[in-house]
């Protein structure tokens, strides 16, 4: 099974590696950072680096996509190469998955349009504009397509996913591996949608 995280300048690190610290469990998992180009992509704060072992290219049917969020996002909702890669891979992918914003370079692709979705909560009034239905949930699943809330929550999402694609038990494991319990030293409430 391919799994590919498409990595672009100014990503947010959790919104890829949470996800990836999840799927890379799953049995027969094939996982790639993949980008425009091969190297390293800074994130965006430009203290972190991830390495895209190869291009985009290299991977034009991905099994799954898991597009992480960020400021870089910007430059991909509506043109660039992360959204024309996107429009061909998810011709074919059985999962189109984001994590936090990555949700509006789905719904800029047009992939959102009447789904129900999710996003970071500051982003959540740009859905409609894209004729996504947005959702305040930890992680939303609409057909084949699946966006997760705010940054922590592909973790989350990604938990969720294995759980569909090799069962409950291998999920848990997955989650018990990862020790993956989270108690947050304080309360937080996502503000109501308007």
């Amino acid at each position: 099974m391919q799994i590919v995280i498409p990595l672009f300048d100014e990503f947010n690190v959790l919104d890829a590696t949470g996800p990836y610290e999840v799927l890379r469990h799953l049995p027969d998992a094939q996982l790639h950072f993949a980008a425009s180009r091969r190297g390293p992509i800074a994130d965006a704060h430009g203290a972190c680096t991830l390495q895209a072992e190869v291009a985009f290219d290299d991977v034009l049917s991905p099994d799954i996509i898991v597009v992480p969020g960020g400021q870089g996002r910007l430059n991909h909702m509506h043109e660039g190469p992360v959204r024309a890669w996107l429009l061909e891979a998810d011709k074919t992918s059985t999962w189109t998955t984001s994590v936090c914003t990555g949700a509006l370079i789905l719904a800029g692709a047009g992939l959102l349009k009447d789904r129900a979705a999710t996003t970071h909560w500051r982003a959540m009034d740009e859905l409609p504009a894209f004729g996504a239905r947005p959702r305040r949930e930890r992680y939303v699943f609409d057909g084949k397509y699946v966006t997760a809330a705010g940054v922590s929550a592909g973790i989350d999402m990604s938990l969720a996913l294995a759980g569909r694609l090799a069962g409950e038990s291998t999920a848990r494991e997955i989650q018990r591996t990862i020790e993956y319990d989270p108690a947050p030293p304080f309360d937080f409430h996502r503000p109501a949608l308007q």
